[in-house]
């Protein structure tokens, strides 16, 4: 045995099944899997029942003499093992996933990552609201089976340009109790585990090739408690079951058709499979009895007979409702007669389609021990020893917040995996946005999005990290959630169609009028902070009043638009031709004003606007407005007729000029030379430039309230005047 030292490290699979412990040692080389040595006892008591541990100490003292015996043979110890967990425990979902994205970009790594993630935490969530227990569950792996581009199924999503990218992946979950009761049976032995795989994966990796993974097929592992299986198709793994029916089933039967203890009872099994015609055995009365092989079909059949109708139904479920079109049966259980023959026919495939893989697929397995068992019962031991090779899995511990957090091993953990584990809500992981504002205008809706906040802040041992970063066994990580953005804010100022004036031509004159905006049927101005909900209108007219009211002038006389008689409400539209006399100014009192239920049109109806992205470029609303009241000013002069020059000379031509003083931006000024002075007046005192608003917007003030520039003025009135920038 001296030369098997010098072979290198050597892989110790052992195979914790219901009814007997498999231990395989061996090496990989370039030339395959060499089996060194192999070991099989059974267990003395019931101390394991449909795969599930019962009793850690029994167990464990099984596993020391698989260990022991192998040591002796190899003349080395073993401290390190490879174990599977049966497939009675595992719960699979299946998903579909989707990300998009705001624009068509390239497809990265960590896109297709966050992809998975987002499948693993939607599974996750399913399997906890499908399955209401207290146990705790671990997602053990998970397998992408189909990548979607734009819609479209595609091999590889990287590199490739998309606005919307998917995923149908398949999760896998074990529950904590069956994971600890491996661990602790391992370690009665002096064992620690190297590697933790699932059995149905385990025997795949022996039984089904990967050339063979294109094909349609079923991986059948009979054992004592329970029958794995497992699907293959388009070249991976689509789907794993379970049902809870298997040889012990059977034996059960012969306990009591031939009243004989579980140990006779297998021994009747057993012999039934060595093509004899007559079984002899000792009864519990200590009675030697015989029976034909025949009397022991017979009372097994209708038993084969149930358990592979429920294998055929497992099979057809997770393959779609249809059958496979091969089977291949491993495992003890699987090789008793009639098993082939009946499976085939609950599937409606060809007997010929369903057979026991045993020998025949360990071709590229070398055993150097010449005894060596070839048979169906070795398919699994022998993958899981090779699962060490394909992915070298584990359970490791470490601190999420606070909190003890044990985690599978794929050689590839990070903070994402161990987030998900802790089912940390997603959305404290990522930048939130704050509340987006909806309104419709025009009838379309808009949405103006709220600002973005800051990143989860994450922590490994102290350093500064992120989501992909990788995590080792006793890691501290710490995660602090994402904050809020702002909520969206919105003025109708902001509104580019507000943006342009209309333009009509009053009395032979062309004059620009600021676009009006409705909301909920309500006149505002350009200062409304739009709401959640709003429904804004742009209105592209003026009545022929409400020019009038804008031009601070009267209509006496006949009115008519494009040179047809119209009336007070007439509206009037982009380029259209409005005549009318012009009446006295009728300028309104402060009282009138203040007690106006409609918002005025004058310059405060809409001169200043904007886009959602970029600032207007404005000269500034005030100046706009300063030339739009000289403007007027002169066109009412130009358009009186004499009837209303007679009208002034009927007024008090007695009343002298009035010398009022304001305070503006904190400093006194006279204004003088007028009967009546209204806002923008302070403009030919102030020292304020009205062209230098840089894309922000003008604040008017009178007496602390926001102020209208035909507002009258009065003695002591106080005003403000300053640029503010737009938010």
């Amino acid at each position: 045995m001296g030369g098997l030292k010098s072979q290198g490290n050597l892989v110790f699979g052992l195979d914790i099944g219901t009814r007997s412990i498999v231990g395989t040692v061996g090496f990989e080389a370039e030339d395959g899997f060499h089996v060194l040595a192999q070991e099989v006892r059974e267990h003395e008591s019931r101390a394991m029942l449909d795969g599930q541990i019962h009793d850690i100490g029994r167990v464990g003292q099984t596993i020391l003499a698989v260990k022991n015996a192998l040591e002796e043979r190899l003349e080395r110890s073993l401290t390190e093992v490879c174990i599977a967990a049966a497939g009675r425990v595992l719960k699979t979902v299946t998903v579909g996933v989707s990300l998009d994205y705001d624009s068509e970009q390239e497809v990265r790594d960590e896109d297709i990552y966050n992809l998975s993630m987002s499948g693993i935490e939607q599974a996750y969530s399913e399997f906890q609201n499908e399955n209401d227990t207290d146990m705790k569950f671990y997602c053990v792996g998970y397998t992408p089976m189909r990548y979607y581009l734009n819609g479209y199924q595609i091999g590889n999503l990287n590199g490739h340009k998309a606005k919307k990218i998917g995923a149908d992946l398949i999760a896998t979950f074990l529950p904590d109790d069956v994971v600890d009761g491996l661990y602790k049976s391992t370690a009665v032995a002096g064992l620690h585990v190297a590697n933790l795989t699932l059995e149905p994966i385990a025997a795949i990796q022996v039984a089904i090739p990967e050339k063979f993974r294109l094909l349609n097929l079923a991986l059948v592992d009979v054992g004592a408690g329970t029958s794995d299986i497992s699907i293959t198709k388009d070249g991976s793994i689509i789907a794993y079951g379970m049902i809870p029916v298997a040889g012990d089933s059977l034996t059960d039967v012969l306990v009591q058709k031939c009243l004989v203890d579980f140990d006779m009872a297998e021994h009747i099994k057993k012999s039934l499979c060595e093509d004899v015609t007559e079984i002899g055995f000792t009864d519990i009365m200590g009675l030697s009895q015989k029976i034909s092989a025949a009397e022991v079909r017979e009372a097994l059949d209708p038993h084969i007979d149930e358990m592979t109708d429920r294998v055929a139904e497992e099979i057809r479920r997770l393959n779609g409702d249809k059958p496979v079109n091969a089977v291949f049966v491993v495992g003890g259980g699987g090789i008793i007669p009639g098993y082939t023959e009946k499976l085939s026919e609950k599937l409606g495939i060809l007997k010929e389609r369903v057979a026991i893989r045993g020998e025949e697929v360990m071709k590229d397995i070398i055993f150097e021990d010449e005894n060596a068992r070839k048979d169906s019962l070795m398919v699994t031991p022998i993958g899981i020893a090779l699962s060490f090779y394909a992915q070298s899995n584990n359970f490791i511990f470490v601190s999420f917040n606070g909190e003890k957090l044990k985690l599978y091993d794929n050689g590839h953990l990070t903070v994402s995996d161990a987030a998900v584990q802790m089912s940390y809500p997603n959305e404290d992981l990522f930048p939130k946005r704050g509340k987006a504002l909806t309104f419709t205008i025009g009838g379309k809706s808009r949405i103006v999005r709220g600002t973005e906040g800051e990143s989860s802040v994450i922590l490994i041992n102290g350093e500064a990290a992120d989501l992909y970063t990788q995590i080792h066994s006793g890691d501290e990580i710490e995660v602090k959630a994402s904050t809020p953005g702002e909520d969206a804010s919105f003025t109708l100022g902001e509104l580019t169609e507000l943006k342009t004036p209309v333009k009509i031509n009053v009395n032979s004159r062309i004059i620009e009028f600021p676009k009006k905006a409705v909301v909920n049927g309500k006149l505002q101005d350009t200062f409304y902070k739009v709401c959640e909900g709003d429904d804004i209108n742009v209105n592209n007219y003026y009545t022929v009043s409400q020019i009038a009211e804008f031009l601070d002038v009267s209509i006496d006389g006949d009115i008519k638009v494009n040179s047809v008689p119209a009336g007070p409400e007439t509206k009037v539209y982009e380029d259209f031709n409005l005549d009318f006399k012009v009446g006295v100014s009728k300028i309104k009192t402060s009282a009138e004003s203040e007690n106006a239920d409609d918002v005025s049109l004058d310059g405060s109806a809409g001169i200043e606007t904007g886009s959602y992205d970029e600032l207007p470029d404005d000269d500034g609303a005030a100046a706009a407005m300063k030339e739009k009241m000289t403007e007027r000013s002169v066109d009412a002069g130009n358009m009186a007729d004499d009837t209303a020059k007679n009208t002034e000379e009927k007024n008090d031509a007695s009343v002298a000029d009035l010398s009022i003083t304001v305070i503006a931006n904190g400093r006194p000024y006279t204004l003088s030379g007028k009967q009546q002075y209204v806002f923008v007046d302070i403009f030919d005192k102030l020292d304020f430039d009205l062209k230098a608003s840089n894309g922000r917007n003008i604040v008017t003030l009178l007496n602390g309230r926001d102020a209208q520039y035909l507002e009258p003025l009065k003695d002591g009135d106080v005003i403000e005047v300053r640029w503010e920038a737009l938010k």
